[in-house]
């Protein structure tokens, strides 16, 4: 949430330009696969039920740090989690006009999403059906997806168009192998997928807010989140902790902020900040100082900041929205992708984009790995949008949690009761998965 913030005050305030330590580059990893028979350990089943979300708040315990270290467990939330209901997987930009398409994966799941000749959203799983192979990557246009091993010709609709050198092969149907459907819509700016659910019962490929967000559905919509502002950027990064524990520190209410991100403390009225939960999406509103009228005009005075359950967050304030979503590499590693988009009206005023985006353009930070993990810092000029330096703080930190989460040293913790309602809440949710 700290992300967020730090845009919407970055004009009004002037950030140091020391060199901080990068993130990597997002770049073809591997994931877990997510199995049923694996995900439904009994080991890692008992590791979930060692939260009682029972226990009130003020005398609670967090989760045990196995929740944050263990590969059969991700597992589980893979199986569990993950792969049962709506998912936030992108934006409606990536799939704005005819056979625009994007490719993206969770777990062992492969997926592409497209939209057809006649502008029908479509999803399916990524692979061809002849030898497995992956049938498309990245993102871009295509009228068909042909396959890179064998030549297997696919329909932006999923039917197959064409099977190569299979003159003699006998109780074959082409109708039989085509691509294998996801369920896919969107709400507001986003596009959503099901991947527990292949029928196509959406009207309009328009999923209903109560179904996606329940009763904060009313909410998000006066705060302007389901406006389809224009796409401005992505960045992506590769963090060395568990999904859970960036999505933790989104959820601390603001507690980590005077600590970590002094410069952003001054910007804020910390004593605003209030917290609201819902059935799986909580919401953290709080206002900025700022002082100068002018930018209250471009800045808005209050933003919302939304956690749609399991790993979307959503940060609306002023004419900005960015959203970040936290996707599981394996146990101790994550990629978090960040999108921006801005009002419509804004987007000739370079000089607003400029002037809002100044601070964190200024300097462009490189992280490298030593053996002990600590991190040299490298500087650079960059004159586009790059890494934020309280970005590059949260980093830090949630690289930090990690190495304590894997010490002997640490079982448990405890929650600032004030605070920390909305971590609470998303643990809860998941002990809720994990033990259904």
């Amino acid at each position: 949430m700290a992300t967020a913030q730090f845009l919407a005050l970055s004009s009004s305030s002037s950030a140091s330009a020391a060199a901080r330590p990068r993130a990597r580059r997002a770049a073809p990893s591997r994931v877990c696969a997510a199995g049923s028979a694996l995900a439904s350990g009994e080991p890692a089943r008992r590791l979930a039920a060692e939260f009682d979300p029972a226990i009130p708040l003020a005398s609670a315990v967090t989760p045990p740090s196995g929740w944050y270290t263990d590969p059969e467990f991700l597992r589980l939330e893979l199986d569990r989690v993950f792969l049962r209901g709506w998912q936030a997987v992108g934006h409606i930009g990536q799939v704005k006009n005819p056979n625009d398409f994007f490719t993206g994966s969770l777990g062992n799941v492969q997926f592409v999403i497209c939209r057809d000749a006649n502008g029908k959203l479509q999803a399916f799983h990524n692979v061809c059906r002849h030898h497995a192979s992956l049938l498309a990557c990245g993102s871009g246009q295509k009228t068909c997806f042909q396959c890179p091993y064998h030549g297997w010709t696919y329909g932006l609709d999923g039917t197959l168009l064409k099977a190569t050198r299979i003159s003699g092969i006998k109780n074959f149907n082409k109708n039989d192998f085509g691509l294998l459907p996801i369920k896919v819509a969107t709400w507001g700016p986003f596009v959503l997928a099901r991947f527990d659910d292949s029928s196509q019962d959406t009207v309009d490929d328009v999923v209903g807010g109560d179904e996606w967000l329940g009763s904060a559905s009313d909410l998000l919509s006066r705060s302007g989140i389901d406006t389809s502002l224009p796409h401005i950027c992505r960045r992506e990064y590769i963090i060395e902790c568990n999904w859970k524990v960036f999505c933790d520190n989104y959820l601390d209410g603001g507690y980590h902020v005077p600590y970590a991100h002094g410069a952003l403390a001054s910007g804020l009225q910390l004593q605003s900040y209030e917290t609201l939960t819902y059935e799986r999406v909580s919401v953290q509103r709080c206002e900025s100082a700022l002082a100068e009228q002018e930018d209250i005009d471009r800045l808005g005075t209050k933003a919302t900041y939304a956690f749609v359950y399991p790993n979307f967050m959503i940060n609306r304030y002023g004419p900005w929205m960015d959203t970040n979503l936290a996707v599981p590499l394996d146990a101790t590693r994550c990629k978090v992708v960040f999108d921006y988009f801005l009002d419509e009206s804004l987007l000739d005023d370079q000089d607003f984009i400029d002037r809002s985006l100044k601070d964190s353009e200024q300097v462009q930070v490189y992280y490298h790995k030593t053996d002990d993990r600590s991190p040299s810092t490298t500087q650079h000029s960059s004159h586009g949008m790059s890494n934020k330096t309280h970005l590059i703080e949260d980093i830090a930190l949630c690289e930090g949690v990690q190495r304590g989460l894997e010490s002997p040293a640490y079982g448990v913790g405890r929650y600032a009761p004030s605070v920390e309602m909305a971590m609470h809440h998303f643990h809860c949710l998941l002990h809720a998965n994990l033990s259904g």
